[in-house]
């Protein structure tokens, strides 16, 4: 199981937007990061991410979330292994069956690793993720000092 703490950064009835928090291995290192490097290059905007509480929540509050680790692997396999495996199957079917020039196998294996793109979005967006609510952490209030104390 994968465990996340997310916040609750606005709500919509029952739907709640949850925004994970930055981990502390991120801030050690001062942006010499790839991850760091790939951010800045992208954009830095946090996503959301909408969750339908049956219990009611608020603005500020933590929530910890588990998702099934099966997941993950099938979602992994279906984005990075699939349109590798077809760009190496269509080229090999050009090469071998068709007996076509060093061009049209190039040509072929871009086809199949596009097609293998389209097919592993398709299959990640069919995927049903088994999220479940582990705890609702309270709303902590800060300590102030108080007069006269």
């Amino acid at each position: 199981m994968i465990e996340q703490t997310l916040t609750v950064v606005a709500l919509d009835g029952h739907i709640a937007h949850l925004e994970a928090q930055q981990k502390q291995a991120c801030e050690g290192c001062n942006g010499r990061c790839g991850s760091q490097v790939f951010s800045k290059l992208f954009g830095t905007a946090k996503k959301t991410f909408p969750y339908k509480f049956e219990s009611t929540v608020k603005i500020g509050q933590k929530v910890t979330l588990s998702l099934d680790d099966s997941h993950v692997v099938k979602h992994a396999f279906a984005v990075y292994m699939l349109p590798l495996l077809l760009s190496f199957v269509f080229a090999l079917i050009a090469a071998q069956l068709f007996m076509a020039c060093e061009g049209w196998q190039i040509l072929a294996a871009a086809l199949g690793g596009v097609t293998g793109f389209f097919i592993a979005k398709t299959r990640v967006k069919s995927l049903k993720h088994d999220i479940k609510v582990i705890k609702i952490h309270p709303i902590s209030i800060p300590l102030t000092q108080i007069d006269g104390d």
